[in-house]
């Protein structure tokens, strides 16, 4: 049975969402605020969240952060009344999976968390072929644990841009278009836009190369896409 976290501090929407997943056979916690949230990601461990971004005390954003910081991949919709492209734009760089702008369809909504946790349950690991580390320049990226290190150094590297790396490195010297990035990694969202690849290779050139201006491992192919060079 699949743990769902409501992080909502509308009771009566929560309540609502709550006995129409529990309906489905899930096992569902409410959070009312963001702290009782992080809280509730780490002791009730659940498969997935669904994340108001206006909440008391910290946001739904502070709280995405939070967790992601923390190491914690779990998939997480984020259910919020924002329905800017800034804010989504926002969402998806902190690592979100899904965005649902209220008010929404029920039926919707239900149909994207059986997705999200049916790909959740579908990843594969890698196989006896594949490589269990990723090694370029003074990088090393370990498949299985998903630790990145450069000189020896954890580097923290939010999961969905290491996603992003590994599908790239898994590729090497192929040239991968951003509707290619978006469909293997973001599962080709609709909400996800092109911008949103361009922010996590940001993030990777930052942290994993000597010279980000100027990157020796991820690199841009002008009108094309990028492409991974060990």
């Amino acid at each position: 049975m699949a743990r769902i976290l409501i992080v909502e501090d509308n009771a009566e929407l929560a309540a609502g969402i709550r006995h129409n997943l529990m309906f489905e056979g899930y096992e569902v916690m409410i959070a009312p605020d963001g702290n009782a949230g992080i809280d509730d990601v780490r002791t009730f461990t659940p498969d997935l969240i669904i994340l108001d971004v206006m909440l008391p005390g910290i946001d739904g954003f502070q709280v995405l952060r939070t967790i992601r910081r923390d190491g914690v991949n779990t998939p997480v919709l984020m259910l919020t009344s924002l329905g800017e492209e800034a804010d989504q734009v926002r969402a998806f760089r902190l690592d979100a999976d899904q965005y649902v702008v209220k008010p929404f369809r029920l039926v919707e909504l239900l149909e994207r968390i059986a997705m999200m946790l049916r790909r959740a349950a579908a990843q594969p690991s890698s196989g006896p072929s594949s490589p269990a580390h990723i090694r370029f320049g003074d990088v090393t990226v370990d498949k299985t644990s998903r630790r990145v290190t450069k000189s020896g150094r954890d580097i923290q590297v939010t999961p969905r841009a290491l996603d992003l790396l590994l599908v790239l490195a898994d590729r090497p010297g192929t040239v991968m278009s951003r509707h290619d990035l978006l469909k293997t990694v973001w599962k080709h969202q609709a909400e996800v836009v092109t911008r949103t690849v361009d922010s996590h290779i940001s993030e990777l050139r930052q942290k994993l190369e000597d010279e980000p201006d100027s990157p020796r491992h991820i690199i841009t192919v002008w009108k094309a896409g990028y492409r991974f060079d060990p």
